[in-house]
């Protein structure tokens, strides 16, 4: 009797730490969309949550670590919603377009995927990095599985533009994490120049050329 006591335990306190840890992370998303990266701090975390900044620590090794789930999380999220945008009869242009306006709508994926293998995989342990590895390797593969069907390309087409439309992305959108300045009174000559480097034309263009690309060395390698 004991025994079963305790392991009734053990489950009750295992589930109460889960509900727990998954309140903290829908906290600090809500907080991330409103600070940003940058001024992101633990401690007003803790007190945005209700408890003691010790107390995320015991879920959380590191700033960063938690910032890991919760991309790991948002990755998850865009990978289902832009799953369910496509369809079997897509264009290059249009499947470009839907990845690029899905990631845009996420409040989190993008600005912490841009920072991902610079600044956050650099600050958690290895153990929790190959977790997360293997999570992208999962979406990756998934996301890929329905690229092949959408977009009429081999498995190993479709995963050559996954992963290609990833490193795309972060750099087209590198030009988008300037100063806003939308409510400025800019020249004509200066204003021209940010709406020319604006990241979505730039990444739909772009992305679309290389899927073509792709599709277009599979047929001559027929």
């Amino acid at each position: 009797m004991n025994s079963v006591v305790a392991i009734n335990h053990r489950a009750r306190g295992s589930e109460q730490k889960a509900l727990r840890r998954q309140a903290l992370l829908e906290t600090a998303e809500m907080y991330f969309k409103e600070v940003g990266y940058e001024a992101f701090s633990m401690a007003q975390l803790a007190k945005k949550s209700g408890v003691a900044k010790g107390t995320l620590y015991l879920y959380f090794n590191t700033r960063e670590e938690l910032f890991l789930t919760l991309y790991e999380q948002s990755l998850v999220r865009w990978s289902q919603i832009f799953i369910g945008s496509l369809s079997n009869t897509i264009t290059s242009e249009a499947y470009a377009q839907s990845l690029y306006k899905t990631t845009q709508a996420d409040g989190v994926f993008l600005p912490l995927l841009i920072r991902l293998e610079h600044v956050i995989e650099h600050n958690v342990a290895i153990p929790r990095l190959i977790e997360s590895k293997r999570v992208f390797i999962h979406q990756v593969e998934t996301v890929a599985e329905i690229t092949s069907t959408a977009l009429g390309l081999s498995t190993a087409q479709a995963l050559e533009v996954v992963k290609t439309m990833g490193v795309l992305l972060i750099g087209a959108t590198q030009t988008d994490q300037s100063p806003a300045l939308d409510n400025e009174d800019l020249p004509a000559d200066v204003q021209h120049l940010i709406t020319s480097f604006s990241s979505e034309p730039i990444f739909i263009k772009n992305a679309a050329r290389i899927i073509e690309g792709i599709r277009a060395e599979g047929i001559s390698g027929v």
